[in-house]
């Protein structure tokens, strides 16, 4: 089956396509016929081998981790899914991945896709939707009139969480560009910064809570906008200790994520307010009431490009420029 592959770690991974075996399945696992897959900033990031001691890959790998499509096959012990079946899932960490015309996925990982969209906007949703869901309800606790801080916020992570917040009943603060300030609005964001005029630091005060999504600096000043015992959940790093523990690395791995964070954690202890890195996990139960809320319209996929599948590595591309309003999707069928 053709795939988008990467052969090495490193300045020159070689991305492109290639002929790789049709996988072969386990007992709890599905074939899927991918129809789409989207693209995610972690899809640049691993062929540098940024992640490469965390995201274990057998060489050449397949790019890719969010997909839509239709069952094809089944393992013996699969019980909820069937041949035919339109579901929608994030494959991350797996080993494997979505850029494909087939796809192997844990029965576990994968939801029914949402009756009402199609396999371009189910597939959008997966990564940002459950970076969202565990950031804000597992590790931030977000109630209903709280407030918190989501910078980006027309970006593929920024459309979701903004809308997820304000199902949650929360208060939004978010920074983007002045074309993208009706955007955000749209979405349910209640202040609104333009980054070209304002440093958000200035301006937000009082917040509960910061999804950290920016790299740089910006999660270092985010800390001074959050509450006495305020939480900052962070996507872009640094890695520290708990995350280390979590996915039991070695001692010399859980020493240098340390040593990463130990400015965040100084400054987050100084301020009282607590700091954690996440990583997203796969996770079918929550993706299904994901896509229950996708069904009643209470949250929408926000989309601002679509590439045919010989155009997947574009689609890279164009991601990694940083413009992109929404997801990006790469379209198979």
């Amino acid at each position: 089956m053709k795939a988008l592959t990467f052969k090495r770690y490193g300045k020159s991974p070689e991305i492109g396509f290639a002929e790789v075996p049709r996988p072969t399945l386990k007992p709890d696992e599905l074939l899927v016929e991918v129809h789409a897959a989207s693209v995610n900033p972690i899809d640049n990031m691993i062929p540098t081998g940024l992640f490469k001691a965390v995201v274990k890959f057998q060489l050449p790998a397949t790019l890719g981790s969010d997909l839509a499509g239709v069952v094809a096959e089944v393992g013996s012990q699969v019980t909820r899914f069937k041949p035919g079946d339109a579901v929608f899932a994030n494959i991350f960490d797996q080993g494997t991945g979505s850029i494909a015309e087939f796809a192997v996925v844990p029965e576990s990982a994968a939801a029914p896709k949402p009756a009402n969209l199609d396999f371009v906007q189910a597939a959008s949703i997966p990564m940002v939707g459950l970076t969202s869901w565990q950031a804000l309800r597992e590790r931030g606790n977000l109630r209903a009139g709280q407030k918190v801080f989501i910078p980006a916020g027309s970006g593929g992570i920024g459309t979701f969480a903004i809308q997820l917040a304000k199902w949650l009943g929360a208060k939004v603060g978010t920074t983007t560009s002045t074309g993208n300030v009706d955007l955000v609005r749209s979405l349910g964001a209640d202040e609104v910064v333009d980054y070209r005029k304002h440093e958000f630091e200035t301006v937000l005060r009082g917040y509960d809570m910061v999804l950290g999504t920016v790299r740089g600096d910006a999660i270092e000043k985010a800390v001074g906008i959050l509450k006495p015992r305020g939480k900052l959940v962070s996507l872009v790093g640094p890695l520290d200790v708990a995350f280390a523990r979590a996915r039991r690395l070695n001692f010399v791995l859980t020493a240098v994520f340390a040593l990463m964070s130990r400015k965040i954690m100084r400054m987050a202890k100084k301020q009282d307010v607590d700091y954690a890195f996440l990583f997203a996990r796969p996770d079918g139960d929550q993706l299904a009431q994901i896509g229950s809320l996708l069904e009643t319209q209470r949250i929408r996929p926000v989309i601002d490009r679509v590439f045919p599948f010989g155009q997947a590595k574009e689609a890279l591309d164009y991601l990694a420029l940083g413009r992109a309003k929404g997801k990006v999707v790469v379209q198979m069928r």
